[in-house]
């Protein structure tokens, strides 16, 4: 009897799950990212960004289950879908991540596209003459009025809400502002560190919207902290001011009673 035949395993598998096994040793961190629908040139681009910072592999997945297998982050399989790359860093996730967010580009919407968040056209002028688009942006329910022969749009209107699909009157409308509500980029969806053995379910990291909502908190703490008195470094100055103005009044109001009642 013949004995069976094994097919030896390819050299360059053999490297491949080397190479794996030294990235998941080395590495801090494991990120997983979105490539769907990015653009040749930008892929190229970010890779170039991250030099020195993250290793970029696409292994077959079943050579990468084995690997996470070994390496104990199976945990992290459900997240190896198809239009994914690996990242392999010494960074932190939310590091790493941070510097995807700084490196996205922004593009116009496609119809049938799904909103992130809301779009809207904010109030203002605009460079548009009254014509066919005045009906175009009726239809979206934006208030305009004429002034000097141009169109302007009276007040901020929400044109597509988040979730909702881009039509194409709203996908014609952004494209005469210029408006580009989409970004290409290596979008995270999960990481795994690697030393910690812990799972980051999200970590993508809006830098603008954090901002954002940072001085929208820093506001409203120091409008309570003014209304409530509470002296700071920081409310010292508007408390003096509002303490300026009280004394004001009360000297308004007290000449104002002399007046009326002079022999009082």
């Amino acid at each position: 009897m013949d004995k069976k035949r094994t097919k030896p395993i390819p050299e360059a598998k053999i490297k491949s799950a080397e190479k794996l096994k030294k990235l998941f040793s080395e590495s801090k961190t494991l990120l997983v990212v979105s490539v769907k629908s990015l653009p040749g040139s930008q892929f190229q681009a970010i890779k170039k960004i991250l030099r020195g910072k993250a290793e970029v592999v696409f292994p077959k997945k079943k050579m990468l289950k084995m690997s996470m297998e070994k390496a104990g982050v199976s945990e992290m399989l459900p997240y190896a879908q198809e239009d994914c790359a690996f990242l392999f860093s010494k960074l932190d996730p939310f590091e790493l991540s941070l510097i995807l967010s700084e490196n996205k580009t922004a593009v116009r919407a496609k119809v049938g596209q799904i909103a992130n968040e809301d779009i809207a056209i904010e109030a203002g002028p605009t460079d548009l003459v009254p014509g066919p688009v005045i009906s175009e942006l009726g239809a979206l329910g934006l208030k305009i009025e004429i002034v000097e022969g141009k169109i302007n749009i009276r007040e901020r209107k929400v044109i597509v809400k988040s979730g909702q699909a881009i039509s194409d009157n709203a996908a014609g409308i952004m494209a005469k502002f210029d408006l580009k509500p989409f970004y290409v980029g290596f979008i995270p969806l999960s990481a795994y560190d690697l030393n910690e053995k812990k799972l980051y379910k999200d970590v993508r990291i809006e830098k603008d919207k954090i901002l954002a909502e940072i001085k929208g908190a820093y506001s409203r703490a120091l409008a309570f902290a003014v209304s409530m008195a509470y002296a700071t470094k920081e409310t010292i100055g508007f408390l003096i001011g509002k303490a300026g103005m009280h004394e004001i009044a009360l000297s308004s109001l007290v000449e104002k009673n002399v007046q009326q009642n002079p022999g009082g």
